[in-house]
């Protein structure tokens, strides 16, 4: 592990400039991706509760069919 409080810098080592850019482009992709995944993860909640009335509508409609063919 790199000691981060060390003052001199090795020059074997790229300089922290030149990995920032990296760095930053990565965390802006990550971004875009989690703000995709985002919007993407509401419009399916909108959608799930847009359909849940039919659901329950089907449920009660089955339900009643099955009370209609009982026999006591």
């Amino acid at each position: 592990m790199k000691d981060v409080n060390k003052r001199t810098r090795d020059p074997a080592e790229p300089a922290p400039e030149a990995e920032g850019a990296p760095e930053a482009e990565a965390e802006a992709a990550r971004r875009r991706r989690r703000a995709q995944f985002l919007r993407e993860l509401h419009e399916a909640k909108a959608l799930r509760e847009r359909v849940k009335p039919r659901r329950a509508r089907a449920a009660r409609m089955r339900q009643q069919m099955r009370m209609r063919t009982f026999r006591w």
